[in-house]
């Protein structure tokens, strides 16, 4: 059975076993579950299910007609679960209920959010995943580098966090017109506080300019200003250039000092008749 890539998707399938194999040694040493997010025509599946147990997400009705075929004894033997839907409505909060390592080959058009997702999941202890190389780089990026974000200060925020490989357009089918790369993290910890995401992307909100213009944009100036001397931050310093832990100092001043200047505003005398 041929079954073609469709765009609506975001399908690229991975043929190289160069890749697959890269992906197989850089697993984690646990006794978890994998779950995987779009297996696709099932190689990495494959390679997967020679050492562990997997729960396989795919949205594709075609794909998931392939893969009952294609993998009828693991699937009746409970050693693969096929969970024919869209991960993204199927994820709650967890996505699994018991511990398991994210391992998949993610279309590009959900990566970052379903990457987010996993650092948020107190379940998932491990993400391994291949997409877009831009992408890969702004979540993996040291404090001072360019590509230095948002995503990477959350990324490490949960734990190590590190690019195993780059993967050429050559090595699906179809190509895509982007290099992509092979991301690992290594949770020591879960995402738990929606505010601090929503602070980061005032933060970087306007990367080039001073992270100081960026943050009293949004928050008292003279608050923002009070923090960056107490904490000894350098007034002109750019948002990539201030490091992960500056950022939760920042924000937990923040957070103290806003806090405490609402808790001082005396309320509303009572009107009376």
């Amino acid at each position: 059975m041929q079954v073609r890539a469709k765009k609506k998707f975001g399908q690229n399938f991975l043929k190289d076993r160069s890749v697959l194999e890269k992906i197989i040694q850089s697993m984690p040493k646990s006794d978890n579950v994998v779950a995987e997010i779009g297996p696709g025509l099932g190689d990495l599946t494959q390679e997967l299910l020679k050492i562990k147990d997997v729960i396989a997400f795919e949205i594709d009705t075609s794909l998931c007609h392939l893969l009952r075929k294609k993998f009828a004894k693991e699937i009746e033997s409970k050693r693969l679960q096929l969970i024919c839907t869209d991960v993204i409505e199927h994820w709650k909060q967890n996505l699994l209920d018991r511990r398991y390592d994210l391992v998949a080959n993610l279309p590009y058009y959900v990566a970052t959010n379903i990457v987010i997702k996993a650092l948020m999941d107190e379940n998932c202890d491990t993400i391994l995943v291949m997409l877009q190389k831009e992408v890969a780089k702004k979540f993996s990026a040291q404090e001072g580098e360019r590509e230095f974000s948002a995503l990477s200060v959350l990324a490490r925020s949960a734990g190590d966090v590190r690019i195993v490989c780059s993967v050429k357009p050559e090595a699906f089918t179809p190509p895509p017109k982007v290099d992509s790369a092979v991301l690992l993290i290594k949770k020591q910890k879960s995402l738990s506080d929606p505010e601090f995401m929503e602070f980061l992307k005032r933060a970087f909100s306007q990367p080039r300019k001073r992270l100081l213009k960026n943050l009293s944009t949004h928050y008292p100036k003279e608050i923002v200003e009070e923090i960056f001397s107490t904490l000894g931050i350098a007034s002109n310093i750019r948002p990539h250039e201030a490091s992960t832990s500056i950022y939760h100092q920042i924000y937990a001043q923040l957070k103290e000092k806003i806090d405490a200047a609402t808790k001082a505003i005396p309320a509303s005398a009572p009107t009376t008749k």
